[in-house]
């Protein structure tokens, strides 16, 4: 605890410190310039996002959701300089738009804007109050595109429509030795404590506790698939600490690794928990009641070659991926989220059978988690051995 209260305090004051420097920039500028047309100039940068949120990242650290995101010295250095000032309703619309989960399911959260790489800023909810049920469904329209009962959302970018989800080839032949991979991005992911399930934090909603975080859902979905048949590895590795940045290099090692020692495994899942923050600061838990038992919905995510880096096969990694979520679909009256597509890799390019699952959300309990893990590996496990006759 004195450790995370002196760094803390360390990362107050460099960010104190920048904060004085970019006010004393921005004054000087002001001098002399013509600040008339720097309000267009910022209406166009919400047409430029990543423009936008650089911008304001660079000079503030933290990106203001609402008033609560930037308070005491920051907002009055804020207030003090024109620029910033200007910027700053340009960035909070952005925010508003990106980050604010529709309970209504007009849009599917997914993960943070941040592509999952920057580690979120989350809040404890006292006492479980401000935990908000939500159960994620696809629509028609908007950024979703379907096949069947099948809802993948695209967040890529890109123009796309449902013939693509027509695409890419399951490759994925299962074999003798070990088949399945599980490991942990993430691992120290954990959940609400609402239902009595205690941990000591690292972080909020998080812990190194592996009976209490992600890496237990993980060693439970491995079970499932080993009552099945399936030789499962489960690395429980915690790559994102003590350092969340560099947590997806890690993994690559991790799995890299393992895939060099056993050439037989051909399905890689790296188990996650998600993270969901309403406008007002309301955390989200995602549920679907499935044969009278509330537990957490599942989510599988996508990466592609869209961020830039090459990916050639992410094609193969979706067809794998709606292959068991048809039957997901089949099996559960709402078990699984629409699958997202993102702009990042996140390590998939190793394995044409890699897929990231999200297990619930930060406002879900343990329990919650592990049932709707366990359902979600039985229907997989159903369909891997249907791949393998």
């Amino acid at each position: 605890m004195g450790d995370r209260g002196t760094g803390w305090i360390g990362r107050s004051l460099r960010r104190g410190v920048a904060l004085g420097l970019v006010l004393t920039a921005a004054w000087g500028v002001s001098l002399t310039a013509d600040f008339s047309g720097v309000g267009g100039r910022l209406a166009e940068l919400g047409e430029e996002p990543a423009l936008a949120v650089s911008l304001m990242k660079s000079q503030l650290g933290v990106l203001p959701g609402e008033e609560r995101g930037l308070t005491g010295w920051g907002r009055l250095l804020l207030k003090g300089s024109p620029l910033l000032r200007l910027g700053e309703g340009a960035v909070l619309e952005l925010r508003a738009g990106r980050d604010s989960p529709d309970p209504g399911g007009q849009e599917e959260p997914g993960l943070s804007d941040g592509e999952d790489i920057e580690q979120p800023d989350l809040r404890p909810a006292p006492d479980g109050e401000g935990i908000v049920e939500m159960t994620g469904q696809g629509k028609e329209g908007s950024q979703y595109l379907r096949d069947g009962g099948v809802y993948v959302y695209n967040r890529t970018e890109l123009t796309l429509d449902s013939s693509l989800l027509q695409e890419g080839t399951v490759d994925v032949p299962l074999g003798e030795g070990p088949q399945i991979l599980i490991v942990h991005t993430h691992g120290s992911e954990a959940y609400s404590m609402t239902d009595g399930d205690l941990y000591e934090e690292s972080d909020p909603y998080r812990t190194t506790d592996c009976t209490h975080n992600v890496v237990r859902v993980g060693e439970e979905m491995a079970t499932v698939f080993r009552a099945y048949g399936f030789q499962v590895v489960h690395d429980t590795t915690l790559c994102d600490y003590p350092a969340y940045n560099g947590a997806y290099d890690r993994s690559y090692a991790v799995v890299e690794q393992w895939l060099e020692k056993y050439p037989s495994i051909k399905v890689v899942f790296d188990v996650h928990r998600d993270a969901l923050v309403g406008s007002g600061g309301e955390v989200y838990k995602m549920v679907s009641t499935e044969a009278g038992q509330k537990v957490a919905q599942v989510m599988m995510v996508l990466g592609t070659d869209a961020g830039g880096a090459a990916h050639p096969r992410w094609k193969d990694n979706m067809a794998f991926a709606l292959k068991l979520q048809r039957n997901l679909v089949k099996g559960y009256t709402s078990l699984v989220r629409p699958t997202v597509l993102r702009k990042s890799r996140y390590n998939q390019q190793l394995c044409a059978g890699s897929v990231l699952v999200e297990v619930g959300g930060h406002g879900n309990t343990l329990s919650e988690a592990i049932a709707g893990g366990r359902l979600w590996a039985d229907n997989v496990a159903r369909t891997l051995l249907e791949m393998k006759k």
